[in-house]
């Protein structure tokens, strides 16, 4: 490839709007162009790294067995229907009529469309197992999409479905695919880590993030330095930071505690840890019971009653709100509205406590909180608070009784590790893949069934697996920039190597040796471009580096006067001089370092 045949469109200044560093390098490099908010055009240079991105994934997938298709961008309502999502999405779901006014979405995922596949083609057992993956479009209709293509509205997938016989079969395709991703990022040259996840609105049980490490990533993970553990925050088990209750040491007494409603202002107030003091949060579950037919009122369900549940962490804590879902009950809350705090509390949030409600609550403790005493919680009395709090004397004991001991909390750096060999620390990452064990979840509500050994029929096991194409080139630029630009892994920069001539038009001599070791490169097979433009030498340098090319080879008139060219690392920007005779073989020779 020579530029006078591509197109470079680098830009000096990112647009005011960009917000990350990938961001901002890829519209600066012409990588992308922004069409609407969320939507981008993948320009060439953007698009040549896209590709080798899909290639790496193509090329491992297929070596797992898994075996490609191609399935629609707009789906018909009704698959969606059939498996509990039209309902269940959300408004990320953008829902389309055609002119005949029959129900659409654009596709986010493909869960339906393969199942629905399956139940087609998989009849026998003697079929599994069976894994299909396409590379398509998606669209998600974020409320707020930010962050250029990491959180982008529309956006390109690679996702895989697994359909076996049975779990153990299924979970070792689960395998299979969580070693081919980590064999993927390894060739992506990307710092990764699998933690352990939630299933979110995918369903299932098993489930594994990849995460792509950078400062700026919107997740957070726990992990041990001690050993292989690793997790979203929002999955990480906290273990509780008190080995036993101590016994009570204070009378239970009603502290008055004027304009004191936060936390730490009470224990500042008191002169007390803050570790001693127990946050408390309200929240509620609607009973829902489905309308009836005949009813005009276009609601899917009617409120029939309200549970108040009241949650109590320690008061430098935070609350997990995915770990609050799951707590038998609680599926389905939001928080409560202040009249409904009043009404069983008899007081403004602030002041709010376990002990003397007004109405019941359904009570749930977190565990370090359920190992405290003599502990600091509201008195649900405007301006005060109770100290000397105790289990067992002044409210049930957790776990016993109607008191529901849970893992309510979110971990901190420092937290024991869920296996018992280390502590936790916490860094922030990029989910760029996401691996799900299904079970039957969409198989049993689409009727996708096999008839086993036995000659019974049986709902097929199912596994999911996604890859962010288009995320990923903005994942590694979180971790391989610097102040000049991109610095690309080679195996998805747009280029392996660019030649450099100074003064291409002007001297043949320059000229004859570029051509001459550009065709060498490319019968090599090496990824090169050959910048013919008629650009001053720091212009040009600019732009390669901002673009992020490997390696960059120099010729000039002064270097051929001696038989020498320059090569120069992207990475570290060092700069090595090269017999012309044997620059072919020395670029190769440093490619395998870059």
């Amino acid at each position: 490839m020579k530029s006078s045949q591509f197109l470079i469109s680098t830009l000096k200044e990112a647009p005011a709007d960009a917000e990350v560093v990938s961001h901002r390098l890829m519209m600066r490099a012409g990588m992308i162009k922004r069409l609407a908010g969320g939507v981008y055009t993948y320009m060439p240079m953007g698009l040549r790294v896209i590709r080798k991105v899909e290639a790496i994934i193509r090329d491992e997938m297929d070596r797992a067995g898994a075996i490609e298709l191609l399935m629609p961008v707009i789906q018909p309502a009704e698959l969606w229907q059939e498996s509990g999502r039209w309902e269940q999405y959300g408004p990320e779901l953008l829902r389309v009529k055609d002119r005949h006014g029959r129900d659409f979405i654009v596709q986010p995922t493909s869960e339906e469309v393969i199942t629905d596949v399956a139940r087609q083609e998989l009849r026998s057992y003697r079929q599994m197992p069976k894994n299909f993956y396409h590379i398509q479009t998606k669209f998600r209709d974020e409320r707020r999409p930010r962050f250029g293509v990491m959180r982008g509205r529309e956006f390109t997938m690679k996702d895989a479905y697994s359909f076996d016989r049975d779990r153990d079969s299924a979970l070792a395709s689960y395998q299979v695919m969580f070693d081919a991703y980590g064999r993927i990022f390894d060739r992506l040259g990307l710092a990764f880590r699998a933690v352990a996840a939630d299933t979110g609105a995918i369903g299932g049980s098993a489930s594994h993030e990849f995460q792509v490490i950078a400062a700026t990533g919107e997740d957070a993970i726990a992990w041990c330095p001690e050993s292989d553990y690793a997790a979203n925050v929002e999955l990480a088990e906290a273990l509780p930071l008190l080995a036993a209750r101590a016994a009570p040491a204070q009378a239970l007494t009603c502290t008055p505690t004027p304009g004191k409603a936060r936390c730490e202002d009470v224990a500042e107030l008191l002169g007390v840890p803050l570790e001693r003091t127990v946050k408390s949060l309200v929240l509620a579950v609607d009973e829902r019971e489905p309308v009836k037919d005949g009813d005009d009122s276009g609601a899917a369900a009617r409120i029939i009653g309200t549970k108040v549940w009241l949650l109590l962490i320690r008061g430098d804590h935070e609350l997990n709100e995915i770990k609050a879902g799951k707590v038998p009950g609680l599926a389905g809350f939001r928080f409560a509205t202040e009249a409904e705090i009043v009404s069983h509390f008899g007081c403004l949030p602030g002041y709010l406590g376990p002990i003397a409600t007004v109405r019941p609550v359904h009570l749930v403790v977190d565990r370090t909180v359920a190992n405290m005493s003599d502990f600091v919680c509201g008195a649900n009395q405007i301006d005060h608070h109770y100290t000397g709090v105790n289990w067992g004397r002044d409210l049930p004991v957790p776990g016993e009784g109607a008191v529901v001991l849970a893992d309510l909390r979110n971990v901190v750096e420092g937290d024991p590790s869920p296996d018992g060999r280390g502590r936790l620390s916490i860094q922030r990452g990029i989910e760029v893949g996401h691996v799900f064990y299904l079970g039957t979840k969409y198989s049993s509500a689409m009727n996708a069934v096999f008839v086993d050994e036995d000659g019974k029929s049986k709902p097929i096991e199912m596994g999911c697996y996604g890859i962010g194409v288009t995320r990923l080139p903005a994942a590694a630029i979180e971790q391989r920039y610097d102040d000049k630009g991109i610095v690309w892994p080679k195996s998805i920069a747009p280029f392996e190597v660019v030649i450099t001539p100074l003064g291409y038009l002007r001297s043949e001599n320059v000229r004859s040796a570029a051509i001459a070791l550009y065709d060498q490169l490319m019968v090599a097979g090496i990824d090169v471009i050959l910048d013919d433009r008629d650009e001053r030498p720091g212009a040009m340098f600019a732009d390669w580096e901002l673009i992020g090319v490997p390696l960059r080879v120099t010729i000039g008139e002064r270097g051929l006067k001696d038989g020498q060219v320059e090569l120069t690392v992207r990475r570290g920007m060092s700069t090595t001089l090269a017999p012309l005779a044997g620059a072919a073989q020395a670029v190769k020779d440093l490619l395998q370092t870059c």
